[in-house]
């Protein structure tokens, strides 16, 4: 009865949520001042609306960019159970080996997820940012993803009020008037335990926030509060179909706004 109740629940949220899946990659801090291993959880959620989990199998690459080098990260993740309000759903824990100054670009390319409320499969190549002593060495970089938004704006230190601004590539070259949803972390994760924290703002009126890039793959998007904001730039991948299903190859970033003190 009870698993009956959990999944009339989630048909009934499932037309509001259908588009406003997002890939985590979580870490309590991004500025980092102490050399160490920092903690990071992958989980596939509904973050704003503190909604359903999804499954994540192991991905199927997991890394850092530093200085240019790339180090894996595979090795370290760890599976574990992540719990929202809806549901709980299989996520990994890895660290992240931070020691000298700059940037780490986090970079998770997970294995196409399969929705059944809309009958396509789901791939969520995402970036996140840690830098530690204040000094700037990477962000700035395209990686060469298939599918990828690159920072315009500084992304670890975002003034909450000021603008974020991105450009969508697709192996590198720019997509026109792609469509973004932005996401913000409205529950955190909880690093030692498998729940979120309350949440601090609801669920949007009218559904997922959506806005366009220009004719040369540039958006901006005015930044109302501090905190944890995604935006995913949806099915402009070069890979349109996987095991004879078609495929949503979007990219991913993770940005983090600041109150002026």
């Amino acid at each position: 009865m009870k698993r009956l109740l959990m999944a009339s629940a989630l048909a009934v949220m499932a037309p509001a949520l259908a588009n406003a899946h997002f890939l985590l990659q979580y870490t309590e801090n991004t500025m980092i001042e102490r050399p160490g291993e920092v903690p990071v959880k992958l989980a596939f959620w509904h973050p704003m609306d503190n909604g359903p989990v999804m499954d994540l199998a192991l991905p199927e690459a997991f890394y850092v960019i530093h200085r240019g080098e790339r180090t894996d990260l595979l090795d370290t993740l760890q599976p574990v159970t992540f719990t929202s309000p809806v549901n709980s759903g299989a996520a990994f824990n890895g660290t992240v080996p931070v020691r000298r100054s700059g940037d780490y670009i986090l970079v998770t390319v997970p294995q196409p997820y399969f929705d059944e409320t809309e009958e396509i499969y789901i791939q969520q190549i995402t970036k996140a940012f840690l830098n530690r002593n204040q000094i700037p060495t990477d962000w700035d970089q395209a990686l060469g993803l298939p599918a990828e938004i690159l920072p315009m704006t500084k992304p670890y230190n975002v003034i909450a009020g000021s603008s974020f601004t991105g450009r969508v590539l697709a192996d590198g070259q720019p997509v026109p008037h792609a469509e973004i949803e932005v996401e913000y972390m409205a529950a955190l994760p909880q690093m030692d335990r498998a729940e979120v924290s309350e949440p601090v703002v609801g669920p949007m009126p009218g559904g997922a926030i959506v806005i366009k890039s220009d004719a040369n793959g540039y958006f901006s998007f005015a930044v109302p509060r501090a905190g944890h904001w995604g935006f995913a730039a949806l099915g402009v991948g070069p890979q349109t179909e996987h095991d004879g299903v078609e495929l949503s190859q979007d990219a991913v970033i993770w940005v983090r706004a600041w109150d002026m003190q």
